[in-house]
């Protein structure tokens, strides 16, 4: 009998941390046969980032994914990542909605549920454990370890015993960042074994290098279940590889009693399937000891990679990186896992970007620090509170209790897109990206974004022509951003574009052609020629409103007339998943607006003129 079980996290954790969760359905279901027959304690393969990827990114229904998955894999345990009060989205939703989707999940076919809290408040899973119990499945709650001057052994013996009361089959410890150390794992280990009866599951990046040691010394101090993921997309800032745990383990008191050879057979798979991805392979996949003091989780260094890319700071990260410390001191040190990971992030991207720290504060910042994510485990910096949300009055209740039920609205909102309930929570998981992606699937035009193929990886070079634009046509305006192309040199050559938001695909026939110098042939870089009528003018004065980061206006609170006062908001831009409020740089009144809720935005646009008083 195994003494050791093993959790693959392939088809979920794996490809989050290193191509930003782009696998599709399609590349997963050939292979699940193999996966099926290994004897997993479970497979992940739902939750976490995979649900927004699936609506934003792929064009695929997550729900119709977890139903494919669950025929394809009849002898498996699938199991999900939920954020508690959180479920999959960036909010608290109500109790109710919270319910239903964990019924959802479970007779769609999740089996195990891990359960975890941001901020390590343990009122936010109560609601979650409830339904998963109800629902006759597996509850596995989540310590989200992290190390500051406020947590410690002490701390998480607590929070055990806490999930234990509450009614978990099973404890993980969810190192997200790998900040485990072989001899800290000991010790957190046995106490925790001390503490509580439940089987201990360990969950631990190998962004540090480390993770493999701390799975040794782990199963050594009695933990019995274990997170890999196949070599195929294992190790960096993934997970420690399958074959590798399987192999250091065989043969020993803790030999997990899996057929390596069986196993290597899914890695000649999934290598394959990764090098379709290769566009949105993380620069970061190797080992980065900076984990150690920034505690940048797995999965979200590719994407502020991504982010510091489209606002042309790519070269900043390592400021990024140190001012990520800084922001998660002041906001009371949480851990940082999805929200807070991205919370504190893109916070510290605005700091560096913008170059005042807090001089622009996201929403999600201001909703923190009115605690509406929960209690914050240290003393927050109140001169940030101060400066972000004023005298406002902070929650000090479980956030949810002032949550009025929401189904009933939700299904109202959006009853001519929803076919049926996965619909409805769908929508409000992602409301804006759900409306898009139901109108395109009710019409039948769902197109997932290209894939680049492989070739096109040699002729890449930088791009001289606007690649994002308007073009009015016989009255009518499109926006328009190219997202991929084919060969250089090809008669008719393929491009993919986005047209308000949809995906094409426009094929162009090249009938003449001129010479463009620049990039790494030498020669003088040209800038592009503006797009008439379809480019924002450029801020020239201080009462020019532009943004940071490249990112969707979300709201637009101010008309043309309106009088403002310095530090007004007048727009909302998501960025990051993570909107953020643009204030008045003065005061004065709004004599122009050159942007509507949907556009995408990018820095040095003026997006609102305002006249000085």
């Amino acid at each position: 009998m195994a003494k050791t079980l093993i959790s693959e996290l392939v088809l979920r954790d794996g490809h989050q941390s290193v191509i930003a969760t782009r696998m599709r359905t399609e590349d997963m279901l050939p292979i699940c046969h193999k996966l099926d027959s290994i004897g997993f304690w479970s497979v992940e393969a739902w939750g976490g980032a995979t649900f927004d990827s699936c609506v934003r990114f792929l064009k695929e229904d997550p729900w119709e994914r977890l139903k494919k998955l669950r025929k394809a894999l009849p002898n498996s345990r699938i199991q999900m990542l939920l954020r508690g009060q959180n479920l999959l989205g960036y909010r608290h939703y109500s109790d109710d909605v919270v319910r239903a989707f964990v019924s959802k999940s479970a007779s769609n076919g999740i089996d195990v549920f891990r359960i975890f809290d941001a901020m390590n408040d343990l009122r936010n899973l109560r609601v979650s454990v409830e339904a998963v119990k109800k629902s006759g499945k597996h509850a596995e709650g989540c310590i989200s370890y992290t190390t500051s001057p406020v947590h410690g052994i002490p701390q998480f013996v607590e929070l055990a015993r806490e999930l234990e009361a509450m009614g978990c089959d099973t404890l993980c410890i969810k190192d997200m960042a790998g900040l485990l150390t072989p001899y800290a794992t000991t010790d957190l280990v046995k106490a925790l074994r001390a503490a509580v009866k439940l089987p201990i599951h360990l969950h631990s990046h190998s962004t540090s290098g480390l993770s493999s040691m701390c799975f040794l010394k782990a199963v050594e101090a009695g933990a019995t279940i274990l997170d890999t993921c196949n070599s195929s997309f294992g190790e960096g800032a993934s997970h420690s590889s399958t074959e590798s745990i399987v192999a250091a383990l065989k043969g020993t008191p803790y030999d997990t009693g899996l057929d390596l050879a069986a196993i290597q057979e899914l890695t000649a798979y999934f290598y394959e399937v990764r090098q379709k991805y290769w566009q949105f392979e993380s620069a970061y996949t190797g080992v980065d000891t900076r984990v150690l003091v920034n505690q940048v989780p797995g999965g979200m260094i590719s994407n502020l990679s991504n982010q510091l890319k489209e606002s042309g700071a790519l070269n900043r990260m390592n400021e990024v990186l140190a001012e990520i410390p800084r922001v998660r001191e002041d906001l009371g040190y949480p851990p940082l896992v999805t929200p807070t990971s991205q919370i504190v992030g893109t916070q510290a991207v605005l700091n560096v970007l913008t170059g005042a720290r807090y001089k622009s504060v996201t929403n999600e910042v201001k909703n923190y620090l009115l605690g509406h994510y929960g209690k914050a485990p240290g003393k927050v910096n109140e001169q940030v509170r101060k400066l972000a949300v004023g005298n406002a009055e902070v929650v000090t209740c479980r956030p949810a209790d002032l949550l009025e039920n929401e189904m009933g609205k939700l299904k109202i909102e959006c009853e001519n897109l929803a076919k049926s309930e996965e619909d409805v929570l769908t929508y409000a998981m992602f409301p804006e990206l759900a409306k898009t992606f139901l109108q395109e699937r009710n019409a039948n035009t769902l197109k997932p974004e290209p894939l680049l193929p492989k070739e096109a990886a040699a002729t890449t070079s930088e791009r001289y022509a606007p690649n994002e634009f308007k073009v009015t046509l016989h009255g009518e305006t499109f926006h328009i951003k190219l997202t991929g192309s084919g060969h250089h040199g090809e008669a008719q050559r393929p491009f993919y574009v986005s047209v308000d938001g949809i995906s094409e695909e426009v094929v162009v026939e090249t009938l003449n052609e001129i010479e463009v110098s620049g990039g790494k042939a030498g020669g003088k870089k040209k800038t592009a020629a503006p797009v008439s009528g379809a480019e924002r003018p450029r801020p020239s004065h201080e009462g020019c409103v532009a943004t940071a980061m490249p990112g969707t206006i979300v709201d637009v609170k101010v008309k043309v007339g309106d009088k403002v006062e310095a530090g007004d908001g007048v727009l909302v831009i998501e960025a990051m998943k993570m909107e953020n409020e643009i204030q008045a740089p003065l005061s004065g009144i709004v004599i122009s607006i050159h942007v509507k809720k949907g556009d995408s935005v990018a820095p040095d646009e003026t997006l609102v003129e305002i006249q000085p008083a």
